[in-house]
């Protein structure tokens, strides 16, 4: 399957996610929730990246490009429409950063609609309910919600799998700026991309360019970015799936309210 078929396919599967959501408002605000709560989550796990100067760009393009409960309605759309003409536009290398970004917000919307359908029937363990000193109640209660829905969705190979796509994101991005002449590149298509179209796609590869670039002219920075962000999501991985679940709870709880 060639790339741009491969891109149509995927927000058309994503498309058909986002109806089932409009059909059903109960499904759309267990998602909406799902999401929120795990950009949260994210500020709270990285709060000390998003607050340095070397890491905390790259901690933001992450959040806002493959963590955010934004909705990418009008991005997708626009993505759709022009999958065919990325291969006469962009070089090789960038199709293929396309192509990995169609697949990863695929399955990021999979699994959060997953967990939109257990959100709702989920309830809080009464032990996790009574939040600890220096917890809110509203996150504990969330937390719990969270990890029950969580486990009740399961599917840890394709969690796995969802995480090597970001990390492979991370580094893909940082290759790209290894490219010669690519940012001169970028530069001199804003104008066409955007006549044609594609202004989502080279906003979020010009920021993605610049951010990595940045990180890149570090000795050791990406690698070390992406290493922190393996470690501590895995980490996460392994609490929700295997852990107690009142400590797991707390756990989750203590780092949204990180994010406060």
């Amino acid at each position: 399957m060639d790339a741009a078929q491969t891109i149509r396919d995927r927000i058309a599967d994503v498309t058909a996610l986002r109806h089932q959501r409009t059909a059903d408002p109960g499904l759309g605000s267990g998602v909406g929730r799902v999401k929120t709560l795990q950009a949260r989550r994210f500020r709270g796990t990285y709060a000390d990246l998003m607050g340095s100067p070397s890491f905390g760009p790259a901690a933001k393009f992450f959040l806002e490009e493959l963590y955010s409960d934004s909705d990418y309605a009008a991005r997708d759309q626009q993505f759709g429409r022009i999958a065919g003409t990325l291969q006469t536009m962009f070089p090789a290398a960038v199709v293929a950063t396309a192509v990995a970004l169609a697949v990863l917000h695929a399955q990021t919307e999979e699994l959060d609609q997953a967990m939109g359908h257990h959100w709702t029937g989920s309830v809080a363990s009464p032990a996790a309910a009574v939040a600890e000193p220096g917890i809110a109640r509203q996150d504990a209660a969330d937390a719990a919600r969270y990890v029950a829905a969580w486990r009740a969705v399961g599917q840890r190979a394709q969690r796995e799998l969802q995480l090597q796509r970001v990390l492979a994101m991370g580094t893909d991005l940082a290759r790209l700026t290894r490219t010669p002449g690519l940012r001169m590149m970028l530069r001199m298509m804003r104008a066409p991309a955007h006549a044609a179209g594609m202004g989502a796609l080279q906003q979020f590869l010009e920021a993605g360019f610049d951010t990595f670039g940045q990180l890149a002219r570090q000795r050791g920075g990406v690698e070390q970015f992406l290493a922190t962000i393996e470690a501590r999501e895995h980490a996460l991985m392994a609490a929700l799936f295997d852990a107690d679940r009142v400590t797991c709870e707390t756990q989750l709880a203590r780092t949204l309210g990180q994010a406060r």
